[in-house]
């Protein structure tokens, strides 16, 4: 309040001095004269009219400054309220993985970015066991265990997603034959090193099997999936708990 009285004493004081040189310029030049009464008039009016009309422009003035502040900062909320909530929905609740939606989509868009790169199928080794022998609670625990060794393994910048109930992505960015071979490897060995205790004295081994398919240019993300998925089969057959990597073929029009 006190800076609006003190900007509208300015503007008032500016109006006298304007109104001052007016009367001053003009009068004498109509042939009039300047008196004691048009002295006191032309300071008088430019304080009693200059002085609140400014002071309320300057008091509006401020009040919207004020409400656009807020607006901004409302809106930053809001932004940063919506970027938490997308976060969230594209999150599975449990693990902190992408969901399988988001997984392929995510898939999706770094396969048109650059044709280079390994999709991994995770899937934990005799989980319904788990399950139906100790309860969904202790199943929940062996698949943190599984979803954070799994981190561990893959590098940085790598996109992860829990895809089904025991199952889990892994797109590995950039990753040749060989490289995936080495990651999903240390994947398993990250798993399989695990001390699960599903009951106090009594260890439970944890194992993954792991498929996975290096992208031809030429691929679609179904045909990655299905190649990846069967030799994630071919990997359970064959005695569960390995790897094996491959090239996913690709259908072409005849």
């Amino acid at each position: 309040m006190n800076s609006i009285l003190v900007r509208s004493g300015v503007v008032a004081l500016a109006s006298v001095v304007a109104s001052l040189v007016l009367a001053v310029s003009i009068v004498p030049a109509l042939g009039g004269t300047v008196d004691g009464n048009a002295w006191m008039m032309c300071v008088l009016c430019p304080l009693l009219i200059a002085w609140p009309a400014s002071a309320y422009t300057f008091w509006q003035s401020d009040r919207l400054k004020s409400a656009h502040r807020e607006l901004a900062r409302t809106h930053a909320q809001l932004a940063a309220a919506h970027r938490r909530l997308a976060e969230k929905a594209s999150r599975d609740d449990m693990t902190g993985m992408l969901n399988r939606e988001t997984f392929f989509a995510r898939l999706d868009r770094s396969r048109r970015r650059s044709d280079r790169g390994t999709l991994l199928i995770i899937d934990a080794d005799n989980f319904k066991a788990i399950n139906d022998n100790y309860g969904h609670l202790t199943g929940d625990e062996a698949l943190l265990l599984i979803a954070e060794a799994i981190r561990s393994g893959v590098r940085s910048g790598d996109v992860l997603g829990r895809i089904g109930g025991e199952e889990f992505g892994a797109f590995l960015t950039g990753a040749g034959e060989q490289e995936a071979r080495q990651v999903a490897e240390r994947v398993r060995r990250e798993v399989e090193s695990i001390s699960f205790q599903p009951k106090e004295g009594q260890m439970l081994p944890l194992t993954v099997s792991i498929g996975g398919t290096v992208c031809a240019s030429e691929a679609t993300v179904p045909e990655l999936v299905r190649a990846a998925d069967r030799l994630l089969y071919e990997a359970k057959h064959r005695g569960r708990n390995r790897v094996i990597i491959g090239k996913a073929p690709v259908s072409r029009a005849a």
